[in-house]
């Protein structure tokens, strides 16, 4: 057993405090005896509408009760070892080119398009996106947060890489190193792109990918991108539905449980304010008829 927010009892001694501060005043009713005839009191003690000496005991269980309540607050959990978790080991990563080319291509608003409602099919599937020009970096971080994912890439621009140029290749070899540091058995790696700066090196960095056991697939801005092409397809942009079937329906989406144990904490919290409630009861008690 742990206290998840052990900082709460702190408040046990200033609980404590009060309690001693009002035992000692438990035998009198506090101000009232020096603002009010001592006449009256008698007789509104005689007629039972004062409590008189020693009945003072409601502080008791009110402080009983706010005791109760900052253990509740300070987090009593049990551990739970037996929560089975499960990572995905299929992801989808975007690879877009960012070059002059590409985004003053009359086809890029289209790219932009089928690339959201890819990344809106991706279901339980994480994703990431690449963007390359003269140089690759990552946009987006191996994520399972889609919306995100499609804010930043319809944020994309030609100002956003610095690098004037296109080298696709670089950006291939971002998206097999992603694919690498997220342990990922399969994948899906998708080049948007005018098919700028596509040679030999691009060539090799995709035929990597298909190795590995991923599949490259394409959607050209222009150009030839078809030799890239591992075991995917090419896409039209204007296809934006055929893309996002591709994405979902034939998605080799693989959860395995983790080889790790998770530790789970189950906070008693909750059922500690309910006991809070029992000391309560003897303040509603009856006193007399």
């Amino acid at each position: 057993m742990t206290l998840l927010r052990p900082e709460w009892l702190l408040a046990l001694p200033l609980l404590l405090a009060l309690g001693w501060h009002l035992s000692r005043r438990a035998g009198s009713l506090g101000d009232w005896e020096r603002a009010s005839d001592p006449a009256l009191l008698r007789a509104m003690a005689a007629l039972g509408q004062v409590e008189g000496q020693g009945r003072g005991t409601g502080w008791l269980a009110a402080l009983m009760a706010a005791g109760f309540v900052v253990l509740a607050l300070s987090g009593p959990a049990v551990q739970r070892r037996d929560t089975v978790s499960f990572r995905n080991l299929d992801a989808a990563i975007f690879v877009l080119d960012s070059s002059d080319s590409a985004t003053e291509s009359p086809l890029w608003p289209q790219a932009v398009a089928l690339g959201r409602h890819g990344i809106t099919a991706l279901g339980t599937r994480p994703g990431a996106l690449v963007v390359y020009a003269g140089d690759a970096y990552v946009a987006t971080d191996m994520t399972g947060d889609h919306r995100q994912l499609g804010q930043t890439l319809s944020l994309i621009d030609g100002d956003t890489v610095p690098d004037r140029g296109s080298r696709p290749e670089r950006g291939l070899e971002t998206a097999l190193r992603l694919l690498d540091e997220g342990n990922v058995l399969y994948g899906d790696v998708v080049l948007i792109g005018d098919g700028g700066g596509i040679g030999p090196n691009a060539l090799a960095v995709a035929q990597e990918i298909a190795r590995r056991g991923a599949r490259l697939s394409v959607v050209p801005m222009g150009g030839d991108l078809s030799g890239l092409v591992a075991g995917g397809q090419v896409f039209d942009p204007g296809n934006s539905g055929a893309f996002a079937r591709f994405l979902s329906d034939e998605g080799r989406s693989q959860l395995i449980a983790q080889d790790y144990p998770l530790l789970f904490w189950r906070d008693l919290g909750p059922w500690m304010l309910a006991l809070s409630l029992l000391p309560l009861l003897w303040l509603f008690r009856r006193t007399g008829a």
